[in-house]
């Protein structure tokens, strides 16, 4: 008798453990971004201080327990051939996953209007932390996404190889 008790006692151990890292990776460390009128922002082509574009309607999530968790939607009146005349293309513009109760922000539905060209992605600002870049697609209808990449110096500092010159200094 005594081992079916400590059997059960590990199984409900194993599933409320189970519950409680579910719950902090989906629910737990993230809070809502609030809109100040200064969330979406691109780097122009001169390589000059990020400019704010017209936006309306930001819905942005964050969590402190990594430097990449940072997910927004908004809407613009600006269109994608416009911005490419002003701001800086980011390449190989890749969105991550957000929590599926975060519903304006689909990663899948995103990298195929990425894929098809009718979304282009731009700098919003590079080593917006030591390795992090912050990116902004924008689609042909209006809708926009921001979100937070990897870029090579953090890919290097990540798996500890030697960083080079062209990284900028870890603070």
């Amino acid at each position: 008798m005594s081992g079916k008790i400590l059997a059960i006692a590990i199984v409900v151990s194993a599933l409320l453990f189970g519950a409680g890292v579910y719950y902090f990776q989906v629910y737990y460390y993230y809070a809502a971004v609030e809109d100040d009128a200064g969330q979406v922002f691109l780097t122009p082509l001169d390589g000059g201080a990020p400019e704010h574009i017209a936006y309306a309607g930001f819905e942005g999530i964050d969590a402190t327990s990594s430097p990449i968790r940072y997910r927004a939607c908004f809407t613009t009146p600006e269109r994608p051939q416009a911005l490419d005349e002003r701001f800086e293309r980011y390449e190989d513009g890749e969105p991550r996953n957000a929590p599926f109760w975060f519903s304006c922000f689909d990663a899948e539905e995103i990298g195929r209007m990425i894929e098809t060209g009718e979304a282009h992605v731009y700098v919003a600002q590079r080593n917006i932390e030591f390795g992090i870049d912050r990116v902004v697609a924008v689609a042909e209808d209006g809708r926009g996404y921001v979100w937070e990449e990897i870029n090579e110096c953090g890919d290097k500092a990540y798996d500890g190889t030697p960083l080079g010159e062209d990284c900028p200094p870890r603070e």
